[in-house]
């Protein structure tokens, strides 16, 4: 593992908030990373992100079963915080579903209205159409290649005073990121640090709370 002290030439602007402060912070098994000496994010680099067709294999590989009483379990350190802060019967996206929608049908069950994107398994390009009260993320936004161009998005789609719920592993120690078990899939292009979820918010001129180890609740501005 070998770290930059400085931002090398011809490296882009940060993906995450654009930038254009990225160093080389590291290289493992002949992948580089950058580190956004901004918004803080680690991101691998463009030439090592995966195809589509390498996602789809790994992500069929997971087993979220809806009905699983564990991965419900889960899920639920993101759908409690969320739901109590819903007022009754909104409308809602599950954003990066998956082939398994479980957090769909968990918060469908809490009496909310679902809709499903995924850009594999659930590509309606019309759901991308509307707006939404709220919108739940549970375990995409590493693999995110333009997370500044996703987060954009988020913003249109949720109405005035809308919420986005997210989970994702915070990167927290630099000393042990090599054997990290969440860089070790190679479908993880992206990682955050609370620092980076605070920064995006306050680029959107969102708030944000970060209710308990690895969730943070947005929310948009009334305007």
């Amino acid at each position: 593992m070998s770290s930059g002290e400085s931002r090398a030439e011809g490296l882009p602007a940060c993906r995450v908030c654009g930038g254009c402060t990225l160093r080389e912070f590291a290289v493992i098994d002949a992948r580089t990373y950058w580190r956004c000496e901004i918004c803080q994010a680690t991101l691998l680099a463009d030439a090592h992100l995966p195809t589509i067709a390498q996602e789809r294999a790994r992500y069929e590989s997971h087993q979220n079963d809806p009905n699983d009483g564990e991965y419900r379990r889960f899920l639920t350190r993101l759908a409690a915080p969320l739901i109590e802060r819903l007022p009754a019967a909104q409308q809602g996206l599950d954003y990066g579903c998956g082939p398994g929608p479980a957090l769909a049908a968990m918060l469908t069950d809490a009496g909310h209205t679902m809709r499903l994107w995924d850009p594999i398994f659930h590509a309606d390009a019309a759901v991308l159409d509307s707006t939404y009260d709220f919108i739940a993320c549970s375990e995409v936004v590493e693999h995110f290649h333009q997370p500044r161009t996703e987060f954009r998005r988020f913003h249109q789609l949720l109405k005035p005073g809308g919420w986005l719920a997210l989970m994702t592993t915070f990167q927290t120690d630099d000393v042990r990121f090599a054997q990290w078990y969440y860089r070790r899939d190679p479908t993880h292009v992206s990682f955050y640090r609370a620092f980076t979820l605070r920064h995006i918010a306050a680029q959107l001129g969102w708030t944000i709370e970060i209710p308990s180890e690895n969730v943070a609740i947005m929310r948009k501005g009334m305007r």
